[in-house]
């Protein structure tokens, strides 16, 4: 690509980033109405609220619905820095300001040797494709931290290693981001990060383990790949309920604990396919550690017993930094999770009445988001596999047979 050409491209996805941000602001200042409930009010209700007991010096020991690591508290108080605007906006502007903070890192590294733009354009594409939510979110703030970690592994470490243990302090899910990770510094920094962030919240802050135990009885979230059963079950007379329940709606009623438990099963089977290619990969090239870091998070998710919306912002970042990589073998399932975002606006929360409602087209809605979900974790899976778990080569024939064929032929 020449330099007028590549100028034009440039041009093209900025003023496509600033168009689509400007019409999420838009949608979460209400200037404009979004289809569907109003995802703002976990801002101005869930988010303010726990700002008001968090800004005391104490965690909500007694708010089931706070789940989250004592760093998430760092989110929530980040408003109070822009203290001229009213919470919700200034929370918004913050997750605006995050936003544009990953597309520079994405920039930045899309004009290395080795890199492409692709990887902007995936994440320019993908988020306004999830519609407002994800600027009602904290989401979009940890995945700036996860792509800033992935994009500083291979030259720093050390770095990724500290700021992939923060993000996990913020939201646990960049944990995953180490998989591929093979210096024992980034491991060491993130270990000693992250037990320094729980000493620092422990001391300072009372109840900053408290989100461990509100989990405990937690059902199947009604946008989760378990939660089918269900939706089909209530046309065939299963008495159980939907309700509001520990911050999201969620099945509640017979056979939600074992259908929860398989859940946890699969994402524990996920695991251990990681852990076995950890095990068996050796072929480590520039884009590996980004590709094994998407197939965790992508496994994670299709997985889980609770499927947010937001939970696609995890896969859209890490998706964005595996394109940056000119050798990324993931590029269909990238466009499968793509896919996937645009369907998840339409279950959430442009149609989500008819999810919970669990009619044909809620249902309908599910089974092909957590269908190309699905489809992208396992061709992402065995991408992964082909291109750093080398082929058993085939065993040498014994020097007898060797001499016998030989002879057997010149006969």
């Amino acid at each position: 690509m020449d330099v007028a050409a590549a100028r034009r491209s440039l041009a093209g996805l900025l003023a496509t980033w600033g168009l689509t941000r400007l019409l999420l602001l838009l949608f979460v200042f209400r200037v404009f109405v979004f289809p569907g409930p109003d995802v703002t009010t976990d801002v101005s209700v869930f988010y303010q609220g726990w700002y008001e007991t968090l800004r005391h010096g104490t965690f909500p020991q007694s708010d089931v619905t706070w789940q989250y690591p004592p760093a998430a508290a760092l989110a929530i108080l980040s408003p109070a820095l822009l203290g001229f605007l009213s919470y919700a906006k200034a929370f918004f502007v913050l997750a605006f300001l995050a936003d544009l903070a990953v597309l520079l890192l994405l920039l930045y590294a899309g004009r290395r040797p080795g890199k492409t733009l692709r990887g902007a354009w995936v994440w320019v594409v993908g988020v306004p494709l999830l519609g407002p939510t994800v600027y009602a979110r904290y989401d979009v703030m940890v995945t700036a931290v996860a792509v800033a970690g992935l994009l500083a592994g291979a030259r720093r470490p050390r770095l990724m290693g500290a700021l992939l243990a923060f993000g996990a302090m913020l939201k646990v899910w960049p944990a995953l981001l180490l998989v591929g990770a093979r210096r024992r510094g980034a491991w060491a920094w993130a270990a000693a990060t992250a037990l320094a962030i729980a000493a620092a919240f422990a001391l300072t802050m009372p109840g900053s383990l408290a989100f461990v135990t509100f989990q405990r009885n937690r059902g199947t979230e009604v946008e989760s790949l378990g939660s089918l059963v269900f939706h089909v079950a209530r046309h065939f007379g299963w008495n159980g309920q939907v309700l509001l329940n520990y911050g999201s709606v969620e099945f509640l009623g017979p056979y939600v604990t074992l259908v929860s438990s398989a859940a946890l099963f699969l994402t524990g089977i996920a695991f251990g396919w990681l852990l076995l290619w950890r095990l068996m990969a050796t072929r480590f090239l520039p884009n590996t550690l980004a590709d094994a870091a998407f197939v965790a998070v992508l496994m994670f998710t299709a997985t889980s017993r609770v499927i947010s919306p937001q939970y696609m912002v995890w896969l859209v970042g890490t998706a964005a930094v595996c394109l940056c990589f000119r050798g990324s073998r993931m590029r269909l399932p990238v466009w499968l999770v793509l896919a996937a975002a645009f369907v998840t606006v339409l279950e959430f929360p442009v149609w989500f009445q008819h999810v919970v409602m669990s009619d044909t087209l809620g249902i309908t809605l599910l089974v092909v988001r957590n269908g190309l979900l699905l489809v992208a974790a396992l061709l992402a899976a065995v991408e992964l596999w082909r291109s750093t778990v080398p082929r058993e080569p085939v065993p040498p024939l014994p020097a007898q047979a060797t001499r016998t064929r030989e002879t057997s032929t010149s006969s």
